[in-house]
């Protein structure tokens, strides 16, 4: 069951991380109907949904330092609780303050599974199967967000939406608790599973400045950004256009598909090398993401959302990948934890950002706004690439070492 052994492991976490995702992804639609059912304005709206991702920024660098240098399945354990927990108990308060209070538990309760679940697959892969075991896992998150929406539209709706968002919020609960049948024997408890050094702890600047991290997050964040804007923005696109809201449900889910399509095949796309692959992906999805704001048949604008979600399937698992092999190895759990930090503030301000632009520039300019992130994201890729291939002869001491690979000029070790 260690690395490059039985990957049973591995699909009972990508299970469990689809019914997690599935459940916030459910829960999170129906948080803002319940809110807006209880009195709620667009303000106090905002702030209940800003709780969810900020709430969770203060713990993520403390839980990656104590998963560094502990197991990671406690963490997995009590993330389950704090999801399905925070999911049901927002379905049950009456109160605007109660909801911002669980709804900021569920976040911190998503993030301890996802910091576990990473570190986990970093810790029980080998080096040549991390891409691939981080494209798998993330397919659990693409399948959640494919189904939760879908979910919670079914269960909201009719006369009464504080009572049917309530009900979408504890079925919630009850998915993201399933997550527990797939937690058994995901982590290993023989000696060699834990934490290979249990040196000095590396502050978090010395993490951030270990060449590869920044540029890890940033993909990390311009991905994460440009999904969730699509998600929020699209819907007001489709009305300025005549789209029904049906169509738009198809063509969000046409994205998700795309993105999993993308993951299934990663394994064979790396042959371009990760740099590289990193570096047109972020290119491609820049320029698709500023032709959603042409005035394009829904036809074309299928293919764009199609092409868009393969492209934006890359970033996620590949930044992971980026990070933990840039990052010391005693501090990998907290760089991706510093990288789920930079995911959390892009959703903070993405949304913020594109609805100042939408409010000034039109609806569809925040898709620009976008293309020029993922635009600076590829930048950074390829002078990173740049940077390695003007570094691939080794120093005059290390010339009697062997060529390192393709895989291993992208691995940034430090």
């Amino acid at each position: 069951m260690g690395p490059g052994g039985n990957r049973g492991w591995l699909l009972r976490l990508v299970i469990a991380f689809s019914f997690a995702q599935g459940a916030v992804s459910m829960a999170r639609p129906a948080v803002s109907y319940r809110a807006l059912a209880l009195g709620a304005d667009e303000r106090a709206v905002g702030v209940i949904a800003g709780v969810y991702a900020l709430l969770p920024l203060f713990a993520a660098v403390p839980l990656g330092r104590r998963t560094d240098h502990g197991r990671c399945a406690p963490l997995l354990s009590a993330g389950v609780v704090l999801t399905a927990g925070g999911c049901a108990l927002s379905g049950l308060v009456g109160s605007l303050w109660g909801m911002a209070i669980w709804s900021g538990v569920m976040g911190l309760g998503h993030l301890s599974f996802v910091i576990g679940a990473q570190s986990l697959v970093a810790r029980r892969s080998a080096p040549d199967e991390q891409d691939r075991n981080f494209g798998h896992f993330t397919i659990g998150a693409s399948l959640g967000q494919l189904v939760g929406p879908v979910a919670a539209g079914a269960l909201i709706g009719g006369h009464d939406m504080a009572d049917s968002s309530a009900l979408a919020l504890l079925v919630a609960g009850v998915v993201a608790a399933l997550a527990f049948t797939s937690l058994w024997r995901t982590e290993s408890r023989t000696p060699d599973m834990s934490p290979a050094t249990r040196g000095e702890r590396v502050p978090v600047r010395g993490i951030l400045r270990a060449r590869g991290v920044p540029t890890g997050i940033l993909i990390s964040l311009s991905v994460l950004s440009a999904t969730d804007v699509l998600t929020a923005y699209l819907p007001v696109v489709g009305e300025h256009r005549g789209i029904a809201p049906s169509v738009i449900g198809l063509l969000l889910s046409l994205r998700a598909a795309a993105t999993i399509a993308c993951r299934l095949v990663l394994t064979p796309l790396l042959k371009l090398g990760r740099t590289l692959l990193l570096t047109l992906s972020c290119l491609l999805a820049a320029l698709l993401c500023a032709a959603i704001a042409l005035p394009v048949p829904v036809w074309t604008l299928a293919l764009i959302l199609a092409a868009l979600g393969f492209c934006l399937g890359v970033g996620q698992p590949l930044s992971m990948t980026t990070v933990v092999r840039a990052a010391p190895l005693e501090a990998r759990s907290t760089a991706l934890a510093l990288r789920l930090t930079g995911n959390r503030l892009g959703q903070v301000a993405a949304p913020a950002t594109a609805g100042l632009i939408a409010g000034v520039a039109g609806v569809a300019a925040p898709f620009v706004m976008l293309g020029g992130l993922l635009l600076l994201s590829a930048g950074v890729a390829m002078r990173s690439r740049a940077h390695r291939d003007g570094e691939r002869t080794p120093p005059a001491d290390r010339r009697l070492s062997p060529r390192p690979t393709e895989r291993g000029r992208d691995s940034n070790v430090t």
